[in-house]
């Protein structure tokens, strides 16, 4: 085959599909001269929230910005105290740990399942303490992860239920009320809109959305310092808010997540019906996607990974075809020297994945030619 040129994500043909609509949202902030806590800020919380489900939607700087607010206003209403334990899956990318230590609380690392990636739901009941006050469930790799058996947990046990969905926007779960996205599943939600995500703006910006009314007063004071209202701090807050900038853009972007998420589903089920090669030792969501029938609404594939025992020279081999990858992650939370008291734990499914991860290209600015050829590379590969 000929050497192609496929970026594993190109966010300047991604930005340039919906070019001149960004541009006239991003005219119109700067002519208003108004840059901070104005009215893109207001319609797209208020857009956002609309979408997800949610009472309440706040802007913030970043998704771990939005996560580390939500454990810290939480705390601030009493409902955690610092050495409460938080149950969150080992192989979670370190901004979700990083939110749980910040605010001096105990992660609890519970491994995945391996044909999905996403927590294993017949490990959390046995990892509850007298001290466990919540469980952080994150969304991996674009997949919903809450069941209605994790949810029983949580009611059983009154912990809190706080979704990251940094990488889910869009997804959906079944569930007693019908259809759900993420976001709208747990008391609270973390939203990351860096430029990467399938909802991604031009720069760093996250959101919070959750139903509890005080919860989202308190972030939002949080996230400005401290501040009820101008010059009046009874709390010690940060600097955490999402720009004009930044808001109208993603109101643009907003309007289009189905349709692009639902084209990152066309590359997906091309990339099962077609992808071939005993040395892929898996492709997490295969069985999701066949009991579905090509219709897994669970997953947006913001991130398409496989399960490689010879990664390293698969991903050589693909490079020199011309076709960008990335691994999800070189190495877990629980190696890398920020928490050198942990580093001598064995989590082997954890490990497994971080061994053997290599997500390749699936997003909406692909070609059906572009798809082709990935597949049919993947296929060459030999050792």
């Amino acid at each position: 085959m000929s050497v192609m040129n496929i970026p594993y994500l190109s966010l300047q043909k991604i930005t340039s599909m919906h070019h001149q609509a960004i541009s006239d949202a991003a005219q119109k902030v700067i002519d208003s001269g108004w840059y901070l806590k104005g009215e893109a800020t207001a319609r797209f919380e208020r857009h956002y929230a609309q979408y997800i489900g949610a009472s309440h939607c706040v802007g913030c700087g970043n998704g771990l910005d939005a996560l580390t607010l939500i454990f810290r206003a939480y705390k601030e209403m009493g409902v955690l105290q610092e050495g409460d334990e938080v149950i969150v899956p080992a192989n979670a990318y370190i901004a979700s740990i990083l939110s749980i230590t910040e605010n001096n609380l105990t992660p609890i690392l519970i491994e995945p399942r391996l044909e999905n990636l996403q927590i294993d739901a017949s490990l959390i009941e046995r990892a509850i303490t007298p001290r466990t006050r919540a469980i952080l469930l994150v969304h991996m790799y674009g997949c919903c992860s809450w069941t209605s058996t994790i949810q029983e947990i949580c009611n059983r046990y009154h912990l809190k239920v706080i979704e990251d969905n940094a990488q889910a926007v869009g997804c959906l779960a079944e569930t007693k009320h019908g259809a759900c996205h993420t976001g709208s599943l747990g008391d609270a939600a973390a939203h990351s809109f860096y430029p990467g995500k399938n909802l991604g703006a031009l720069g760093d910006a996250g959101a919070i959305t959750t139903d509890d009314t005080q919860l989202a007063e308190l972030v939002r004071a949080l996230g400005n310092y401290g501040s009820s209202r101008k010059y009046i701090f009874p709390y010690k807050g940060k600097n955490s808010r999402i720009d004009e900038l930044q808001a109208a853009v993603l109101d643009v972007k907003l309007s289009y997540l189905d349709e692009e998420n639902s084209r990152r589903r066309q590359i997906a089920d091309y990339y099962y019906r077609n992808i071939h090669n005993s040395d892929i030792l898996l492709m997490p969501g295969r069985i999701a996607w066949e009991q579905c029938h090509g219709n897994d609404l669970s997953r947006n594939y913001h991130i398409f990974p496989i399960l490689c025992g010879h990664r390293d020279e698969m991903q050589l081999w693909l490079k020199a075809q011309g076709i960008g990858t990335m691994i999800h992650y070189p190495v877990p939370p629980h190696k890398q020297a920020c928490y050198k008291e942990w580093n001598a734990r064995h989590l082997p499914l954890t490990e497994a994945i971080h061994e053997q991860e290599l997500s390749i290209p699936c997003n909406q600015a692909m070609t059906d030619e572009e798809v082709a050829c990935v597949v049919e590379a993947i296929n060459e590969f030999r050792i």
